[in-house]
């Protein structure tokens, strides 16, 4: 199966940078809450993908979280034998890069960190926690990359077991996400006691609506300002409902480009409450697997409905899984030769422009700092590469967004903002990251003590103080917000024991040559070499070293 490049502006990365190479293959895999799925594809040179093998596992990763905001060792182990068993499969059929996305259950485990070292460990998979927007977002990639959508505005509804995430969009283009915390698991631990498998009462399934009602208030309310054209529906719960809806009205499982309308939905959801789970498991169309869980999944999907008076739904099969290879193919460094753009500037864009932020400035530091980041990569003095690059200028133009709340002690400021901002196209490590560099361009440079710094891993931590010396020495070089200097370089002296910052100025500069001469003892505790401060007429030559 050939697919083409979905061709909007979604183009992001939540990793490394692909290269721009040949055919290669890639398994991709999405670590719910519910469910392990792979998919292992074949990367085109035309920028299209082949798919190669599909596979999915239950798991329920999720089970027994929700009560205590930590995942079971027995889930956390099912989980990992599985990530385990597709990563083996994924390179025994020649997959040079495995990417992985975890979801709700993960990203709201106390003890997720442990749980993305076990997966390490057991699987050699780096998994990504990604945020509810972004889990959104590669939703609205995989379903509208295989849907003939058109102009018509959307609403896309993706039930997982952790949470739900309702999108807007066309063909093109989303115009609103949204992620709540509402999924099959989750209220299925909320309202159902273990072992109870009895048939569901009115008052009961009443209950749970009540409760879906008053969780998805303010998305509701943002809902009805859009008008609905279509709905879609995906994820396990939808697919069942339609599944079961499909056997019992039309005798035939479901085909391409049915519709469940409301009447039908709310008829099959009567008959699932009226049974007992042993018989729920024997109706025509249902997965056995999701027959405890399905209920309250169904009545997420039937109160969205209901409050925004939709006629019904459609369904896709695609989701969230089918999102990943579209987005990694408009990362890859061709990218633009297929007509996408930067997703993820166009996110930290739109937070500094919120928050006010003086971008001239911003990308004045920007620059400085890459001109840093590369001669110091030249000299030796670190072997960071294009993704750590590009968080440093993400870092760089969000530095001072905290400015906004306050500027006494906006580096704190910038660092909530950046962690609370859902980024779109980044995973948590990476926002972690970056709000950790702009935290320490100021002051003093991280260590163990700070809480924001020890809770990142040790190579996220070498990279932050790497990056984070570089925002503070960019910062200081335009001190004065006039774009001071023309050009900046840092080389080895002869003997290699001296680095020397080679400065060219375009005008006055001694508050940047003041400023920055505080940060040669930091320097010195991150290279190991002190600091020399050089300062060039336009077009001079180095001076000795």
């Amino acid at each position: 199966m050939e697919h083409t490049p979905h061709q909007g502006p979604e183009a992001t990365t939540d990793s490394p940078m692909p290269p721009s190479r040949g055919e290669h293959t890639v398994g991709f895999i999405d670590l719910g809450t519910n469910s392990v799925r792979l998919l292992l594809v074949r990367m085109n040179p035309n920028h299209s993908y082949t798919v190669l093998s599909e596979q999915k596992e239950t798991v329920r990763l999720g089970e027994g979280e929700f009560r205590s905001n930590t995942l079971q060792p027995e889930a956390m182990r099912r989980a990992g034998l599985v990530c385990a068993r597709f990563a083996e499969f994924a390179r025994a059929r020649g997959a040079t890069d495995v990417v992985a996305v975890a979801t709700s259950a993960t990203r709201e485990a106390e003890n997720r960190a442990a749980f993305v070292r076990h997966l390490r460990h057991v699987a050699n998979i780096d998994v990504r926690v990604i945020s509810g927007k972004e889990e959104a977002r590669l939703i609205y990639l995989g379903v509208s990359s295989g849907s003939n959508i058109g102009n018509r505005q959307t609403l896309f509804i993706d039930i997982g077991g952790g949470s739900t995430e309702t999108i807007v969009g066309d063909q093109k283009e989303h115009t609103f996400l949204d992620s709540m915390k509402l999924g099959a698991i989750r209220l299925t631990t909320r309202f159902f006691r273990p072992g109870e498998t009895g048939p569901v009462s009115p008052a009961h399934y009443a209950r749970i609506q009540r409760y879906v009602s008053t969780r998805t208030v303010r998305t509701l309310e943002r809902l009805r300002n859009f008008k609905i054209e279509q709905t879609i529906a995906s994820s396990g719960t939808a697919m069942n409902l339609a599944e079961i809806v499909m056997r019992r009205e039309h005798k035939r499982g479901l085909a391409r480009g049915d519709v469940v309308t409301r009447a039908q939905l709310r008829s099959a959801i009567q008959m699932l409450c009226d049974l007992p789970l042993e018989r729920r498991r024997e109706i025509p169309g249902i997965n056995p697997d999701r027959a405890d869980i399905i209920i309250s999944g169904a009545a997420i999907l039937e109160t969205l409905i209901q409050e925004l008076d939709l006629p019904g739904f459609g369904i896709s099969e695609r989701g969230l899984r089918e999102g990943l290879p579209i987005d990694y193919l408009s990362r890859a460094d061709n990218a633009h030769l297929f007509e996408q753009t930067s997703f993820r500037e166009r996110s930290v864009l739109e937070l500094g422009r919120r928050c006010g932020f003086d971008e001239p400035h911003a990308r004045q530091v920007v620059r400085i700092a890459w001109e840093l980041f590369d001669s110091a990569r030249s000299a030796g003095l670190h072997n960071l590469g294009s993704w750590e690059r590009e968080l440093l200028e993400h870092a760089c133009l969000l530095h001072d967004v905290g400015a906004f709340v306050s500027y006494s002690n906006h580096r704190s400021h910038s660092y909530y903002l950046i962690r609370n901002a859902d980024l779109l196209g980044f995973d948590q490590t990476e926002i972690s990251i970056i709000a950790a560099v702009a935290l320490f361009h100021h002051k003093a440079l991280p260590r163990l003590k700070h809480p924001e710094f020890a809770e990142l891993d040790k190579r996220a931590r070498d990279i932050v103080r790497i990056l984070c010396l570089f925002l503070r020495i960019a910062e200081s070089l335009d001190r004065t917000h006039l774009q001071a200097l023309s050009s900046v370089r840092l080389r080895l002296g002869k003997k290699k024991k001296k680095v020397f910052l080679d400065l060219t100025p375009n005008r006055d500069c001694h508050l940047e040559l003041w400023e920055v001469r505080t940060h040669e003892r930091a320097f010195e505790t991150v290279f190991g070499r002190k600091l020399a401060i050089h300062l060039l007429e336009n077009d001079a030559s180095p001076a000795p070293s």
